[in-house]
């Protein structure tokens, strides 16, 4: 008989709770996890989604992990949403705003 961890089990060791497979905590739709991959983190494993910051659902943006990944404790994924336009006369995100996002060619229409 061969034993193998069960990929839709929360812990993969119920006596280890700092371990925890993401694919079976996930809430976000855009996040996408592969089988077996896990995030050891003594502080709340089951607390991953935190650690993925500037993931807004209008930019459509995914983090996508594969299988048999391990993510340590501390990591920090930034998204796309903390991106800011460097070759302008300003870094103020104005795309983001939706009443300062459209110009009507005498500056921005509230």
């Amino acid at each position: 008989m061969i034993f193998r961890p069960d990929p839709d089990a929360i812990y993969p060791n119920e006596q280890i709770k700092s371990i925890c497979y993401i694919k079976n905590i996930i809430t976000r739709p855009n996040i996408l996890i592969g089988a077996y991959t896990y995030y050891d983190d003594e502080n709340g494993a089951e607390n991953f989604e935190k650690h993925v910051t500037h993931h807004y659902k209008f930019l459509q943006d995914r983090l996508i992990i594969g299988k048999f990944c391990a993510i340590a404790k501390g990591i920090e994924f930034v998204m796309n949403g903390a991106n800011h336009r460097m070759c302008s006369v300003t870094t103020y995100p104005f795309n983001i705003i939706p009443c300062l996002a459209v110009c009507n060619g005498r500056g921005f229409s509230p």
